[in-house]
């Protein structure tokens, strides 16, 4: 199959549709107060992409967080949405613990690490008793959260994923967003090695490929080896 290509199954059964490469570029969050919205989102880290007016009448500042693919756009006659009404965008990151301690550190205020005591807690607001304290047993991938919000209310949400799902990423290409993340990769394997010695009763000389085998699989979402 083709790059230009994926499987999709429906009702009726699996279908190959062709299809152009689509990724997803931007979105567009609406505030009432460009300058203070710029200053914000600079203090989270994010790299600031452009700051574009014509006259009065319009302005585009887009920013781009830290390993992120997707930027975000906001200014002056971008959008008619209400400032304030953007809810439950994603920030994915490998370590929530320590995201969160970043963005205090900057003076932004975050809830306290959380996981859902029933499906879509994630979205209730904080203190809702659907977010239960603390992150999800043995920090499962995708099942701790955090939440904060810009100057505007405009809402983001923590999620650490730490594997993919099968099926959530290209099994040809491995990457990783930050050396950050790609030490904490490092220390999951180191961890796992650790493990498969204990269970071979030697020291495996391999290590190397062993640690390069598994964080390929952890991050394809593919059974690990042991």
């Amino acid at each position: 199959m083709s790059g230009s290509q994926v499987s999709s199954a429906d009702a009726g059964g699996a279908a190959v549709v062709a299809t152009v490469g689509t990724t997803l570029e931007v979105i567009v969050i609406p505030v009432s107060d460009v300058d203070r919205a710029k200053e914000f989102y600079g203090r989270l880290g994010w790299r600031l992409d452009a700051d574009v007016a014509a006259g009065g009448d319009f302005r585009l500042i887009q920013f781009t967080p830290p390993g992120s693919g997707c930027s975000v756009q906001f200014g002056t006659n971008l959008t008619s949405a209400p400032p304030g009404s953007a809810r439950g965008s994603y920030l994915i990151v490998a370590d929530i613990d320590a995201t969160r301690d970043g963005l205090l550190a900057q003076g932004v205020e975050v809830s306290e690490v959380f996981h859902e005591g029933i499906l879509g807690g994630r979205f209730r607001p904080a203190g809702a008793v659907d977010r239960v304290s603390g992150p999800a047993p043995d920090h499962k991938s995708y099942s701790s959260f955090a939440s904060f919000s810009d100057p505007d209310g405009n809402g983001w949400l923590l999620q650490e994923v730490t594997a993919r799902l099968p099926g959530r990423v290209d099994a040809s290409a491995t990457s990783f967003a930050s050396a950050g993340d790609l030490a904490e990769a490092l220390r999951r394997a180191e961890a796992a090695h650790g493990e498969h010695e204990q269970r071979i009763g030697a020291a495996d000389p391999n290590w190397p490929d062993w640690y390069a085998e598994y964080m390929v699989r952890e991050q394809a979402g593919g059974g690990l080896p042991s």
